[in-house]
């Protein structure tokens, strides 16, 4: 089969390698159907994720149809229809009978595509598949779908949760790439009062707007000062989401917060960041950070499927499977190609 194989720092190709089989009893073979590419396979290619070995498949989510499973594997059969989360589960440790699946110990968490092959091929092994695949509703849109695998659970749990985003809340989301559109959708889950997305690029901040920001600004705008102005009594946001992942979107982040406010950090950080604690140490701030956990993903499949949730926007490029090479080089130059989001299907 063909897959994208991650070859070290900057290489990667689209090559045949081993079909993928059963090798546990709670395993499941899943063939591929649409799959995208996460800014952490992004990431990986820039080496900010050193333990990814040359040789490794990237990916690590997906909608497919299953195969095959192993003796032990009870809720999926051959033939579903399934999202493959970008976490795996054991169910077992005691992480994962806390819903804390994204720290499981027991060979799970976030693997796929960083610890064993992933899913951006022809056909992927998902290991627990009682624990980490999902069968999709009927009347749900693989490339909308596809989109629950990741970004969307990783917003709202690592984003608007962590930041106890609530009712009349000033948020401020800094980065408008594809994880912090996606907590634009979350946040308004919660009726904030008001929601206001920075970044440079004007394209992406027309798309925050599209997906429901109220208020959008670059950096060549002073945020330190025109976010004051959006809150209730001048003193800051009351939710600060860092969603892209340099040292200088967090620092922004500490600055903009209120006292007794929340920065959620949901950035994946090849670099260290400043904590300024001269400035924090008396605000009473509490900043969070986090691995998504995938324990909201039955309830916003239930939302998808109800039509509560309107997240198609994110999706702008379409490829088939074995252009997955063109859509890396799309998605990587996203300021020259205006992509959020890519999606490739089997055809």
């Amino acid at each position: 089969m063909k897959a994208l194989v991650y070859h070290g720092v900057g290489r990667r190709s689209w090559e045949d390698v081993a079909e993928p089989v059963v090798a546990d009893p709670d395993d499941a073979v899943v063939r591929v159907d649409a799959v995208t590419i996460c800014g952490t396979d992004l990431h990986i290619l820039g080496g900010d994720v050193p333990e990814v070995e040359a040789g490794r498949v990237l990916g690590h989510e997906a909608i497919g149809t299953v195969v095959d499973v192993g003796p032990g594997v009870r809720t999926v059969r051959p033939g579903d229809r399934v999202l493959v989360s970008c976490i795996s589960a054991c169910g077992r440790c005691r992480n994962c009978r806390g819903a804390a699946y994204g720290q499981c110990t027991g060979g799970g968490g976030w693997i796929l595509g960083h610890l064993v092959d992933g899913t951006q091929a022809e056909l992927v092994r998902t290991p627990f598949a009682d624990t980490s695949l999902y069968k999709l509703p009927e009347g749900v849109d693989d490339d909308v779908a596809v989109l629950l695998a990741d970004i969307l659970p990783t917003s709202y749990e690592v984003g608007v949760r962590n930041g106890r985003v609530g009712p009349g809340d000033t948020v401020v989301i800094v980065g408008a790439g594809p994880i912090g559109l996606a907590a634009v959708v979350a946040a308004r889950l919660y009726s904030p009062g008001t929601i206001a997305v920075i970044d440079p690029d004007t394209g992406r901040l027309d798309a925050a707007k599209r997906l429901g920001a109220d208020v959008t600004l670059t950096p060549d705008q002073n945020p330190e000062e025109a976010v004051p102005g959006l809150t209730r009594d001048g003193s800051g946001a009351d939710t600060v989401i860092e969603a892209v992942g340099v040292p200088e979107a967090f620092e922004m982040c500490t600055r903009l917060v209120r006292p007794g406010g929340h920065v959620a950090n949901v950035g994946v950080h090849g670099r260290p960041a400043t904590l300024h604690l001269e400035d924090l140490w008396i605000k009473n701030v509490t900043i969070t950070t986090g691995l998504v956990d995938t324990n909201s993903t039955p309830m916003l499949l239930g939302m998808l499927q109800a039509g509560r949730l309107d997240i198609g926007g994110l999706v702008t490029h379409r490829f088939g499977l074995d252009e997955m090479q063109d859509a890396y080089d799309v998605f990587s130059r996203a300021a020259e190609t205006g992509a959020l989001k890519v999606v490739l299907f089997r055809r």
